[in-house]
């Protein structure tokens, strides 16, 4: 696998690196680098049509939004035939994410958070099945085979 693609093998280290450091890494105690955040909620909190966008539901969107490319990553890596290896290797990760936090002075484990990373892997796997489908489309597209030789008697 990492010798048959090994630019998407490098990128999907990198990125799961990044992964890693996010939600791994030492988090500030204090609010000082989500200012731009927060204002946008206090914003949002002023008018009735948007109170509902909270911190909460922001952070649950960026968890899903964070673990997609992952399952595009791996769904490339193992291939369309091994689309639930791509998945449980999404919920693997996810969870041995949330259970090591348990462990790190700055994080809390969270169920929510468990729900949304894997969440956003199974998107990225079907995000991932819904792209590469135009090829198997293409392949089988009866206007590009070459009809079956016929023998007569």
């Amino acid at each position: 696998m990492l010798h048959r693609h090994p630019l998407l093998s490098l990128i999907t280290l990198a990125y799961l690196a990044f992964v890693g450091w996010v939600t791994l890494g030492p988090q500030p105690l204090d609010s000082s680098n989500n200012g731009l955040l927060l204002r946008a909620l206090g914003f949002f909190a002023r008018h009735d049509s948007t109170d509902w966008i909270t911190y909460g539901r922001v952070e649950f969107a960026a968890n899903i939004a964070m673990f997609i490319p992952i399952g595009v990553f791996l769904l490339l890596l193992f291939g369309r035939r091994f689309w639930w290896l791509a998945i449980a290797l999404g919920l693997l990760l996810t969870g041995t994410i949330e259970f090591t936090q348990q462990f790190l002075p700055t994080r809390f484990p969270e169920v929510r958070d468990l729900v949304a990373n894997g969440s956003g892997a199974v998107l990225g796997v079907v995000a991932g099945l819904v792209l590469t489908a135009f090829k198997l489309v293409r392949r089988e597209d009866p206007r590009t085979r070459r009809a079956a030789p016929t023998y007569s008697r």
